[in-house]
């Protein structure tokens, strides 16, 4: 097996078509088979299922992908890294956010990477906290802010604050100063799936309440959720307080829930896999900035913490 045997491996698992990554690898597609079932030989299992669909991956793939990415870009850091041994700090970091945080942080830590770290390249990843739970444990992502409805465990993580969650709705009258339980059961909710986090914790507050809600949609897709609640076709629950740091969404009004949820914001890194120099320094970075903006209006609703307990 040669190392360009998992590269090609993993470009069409991502592609989801030899022909499609015949051509973003510029090689010939029998080549490409070629090399797959030199693979699948050296393995001894199937690690494509192949159909007119296109291919996706066996059980036995998934797992090769998950290894083979995370040892891709190792290979692929190890330019930067020796280099990072001596002069200034560089290299690529992939940092995950919330999408909620997106707005409050990629300006600004893009202007403090470009300020202090000149030769340290940010990569952004936005979703949902799950999967960029998973992104950083398989490594394919260096560090996230993610919101926790429990600890989770196999992460080093800092926790930053305890986030507030509101009743998002499209502006209409006089704002309310907050909204029960009983209420927000009997509005027309577009909610998170049942794994996600938030929904989580919503569902365990509902039912130390004695209710029940049945959402009219489901998405972990934040922009799907806004648009719901845009276009008035439904009410949504989000850990973001205000949207003034979010152009062109001027016509969402978000209401305090009483009693208060909380959801936790940390930021988590792999517990198996040691920072490197960039991504470190990045970590340094964007927790001395977070810890500035307690009380900033882009962070509504949160209760800070100085130290993790």
């Amino acid at each position: 097996m040669q190392f360009r045997h998992l590269r090609y491996f993993a470009r069409i698992v991502e592609a989801g078509s030899f022909s499609r990554a015949a051509a973003l690898i510029h090689i010939a597609q029998p080549a490409l088979s070629k090399q797959i079932a030199e693979l699948e030989d050296e393995f001894g299992v199937t690690l494509l299922h192949r159909s007119a669909r296109g291919v996706t991956p066996t059980a036995a793939g998934e797992v090769l992908y998950q290894e083979a990415i995370k040892l891709i870009r190792q290979v692929d850091d190890l330019p930067a890294v020796v280099r990072s041994a001596q002069g200034d700090i560089q290299g690529v970091v992939c940092f995950g956010m919330a999408s909620t945080m997106a707005p409050a942080l990629t300006g600004k830590m893009m202007e403090i990477c470009r300020a202090t770290l000149p030769k340290v390249t940010l990569r952004f990843i936005t979703g949902d906290s799950e999967t960029l739970r998973d992104k950083v444990a398989s490594n394919a992502i260096d560090l996230a802010i993610v919101f926790e409805n429990a600890p989770e465990a196999g992460f080093t993580r800092d926790v930053l604050f305890r986030q507030r969650l509101y009743l998002a709705s499209r502006k209409q009258g006089k704002a309310e100063k907050s909204t029960s339980l009983a209420r927000i059961t009997q509005l027309p909710l577009m909610l998170p799936t049942p794994t996600n986090v938030l929904r989580k914790a919503l569902d365990r507050e509902l039912a130390a309440a004695g209710l029940h809600v049945e959402p009219v949609a489901e998405s972990d897709l934040f922009d799907v959720v806004l648009s719901a609640v845009e276009t008035g076709l439904g009410h949504a629950i989000l850990p973001k307080g205000d949207f003034t740091d979010m152009p062109g969404h001027a016509d969402i009004a978000t209401t305090p829930i009483e009693p208060p949820i909380y959801l936790t914001a940390c930021l988590i890194t792999s517990r198996d896999k040691p920072l490197t120099r960039a991504a470190a320094a990045i970590e340094a970075q964007l927790l001395g900035f977070l810890r500035s903006q307690a009380g900033q209006s882009a962070f509504k609703g949160a209760e800070w913490v100085d130290a993790e307990p």
